[in-house]
């Protein structure tokens, strides 16, 4: 795969969905491969901080679902990783998977690859969601494409906040222009 798009809310159609589905969909109609993930069905445990993946080089934790998601992760060429805001940073399940990729740091096993962050929040806070995504990011060496950060509460409403599906497009776009650059 080459798009790996992941939403970590736990509404499963909901708004950050969406925002993660509108720029996979873009960038399948160039005939490029993707695979979206949701969190909303998933058991991500957090991180016990117990440090045993320095020498596994692997979380030690496996009765969870964070090993297929990380695998997918480094098996992908570009990350869209999207979040809701809650409480002025990222939700708790985006956190765990996050946390868990301590054990790729390590080596280095997702850098290289190029990657999309992606946020919604009600009213306020989704600087700082995209700034905790970005940080995830940046420690891991990912090159940037770009972010969306919408503005959205009910289900669906992240379509009438023109400027974000207008970013989501252009975001796609660059993923497209990144992959493909001969078209």
């Amino acid at each position: 795969m080459n798009v790996l798009g992941i939403s970590g809310s736990m509404r499963k159609n909901g708004n950050t969905a969406l925002l993660v589905t509108t720029i996979l969909d873009r960038v399948r109609e160039a005939g490029i491969e993707t695979e979206y993930l949701t969190l909303a069905d998933m058991d991500i445990r957090p991180c016990t901080g117990c440090e045993a993946c320095r020498e596994a080089k692997w979380c030690v934790m496996e009765d969870d679902d964070w090993a297929g998601v990380a695998q997918k992760m480094i098996d992908c060429e570009v990350l869209v990783l999207g979040a809701p805001t809650y409480y002025y940073d990222i939700n708790g399940q985006t956190k765990n998977l996050i946390d868990r990729t301590y054990s790729l740091f390590h080596d280095r096993r997702l850098s290289g690859r190029r990657a999309v962050a992606v946020a919604v929040c009600a009213d306020r806070g989704g600087e700082r969601s995209l700034e905790t995504i970005e940080g995830f990011l940046n420690a891991h060496q990912f090159s940037y494409l770009g972010y969306v950060c919408g503005r959205a509460y009910a289900p669906g409403d992240v379509v009438k906040d023109e400027r974000a599906m207008k970013r989501a497009v252009a975001v796609a776009d660059t993923i497209v222009r990144y992959l493909r650059p001969e078209d």
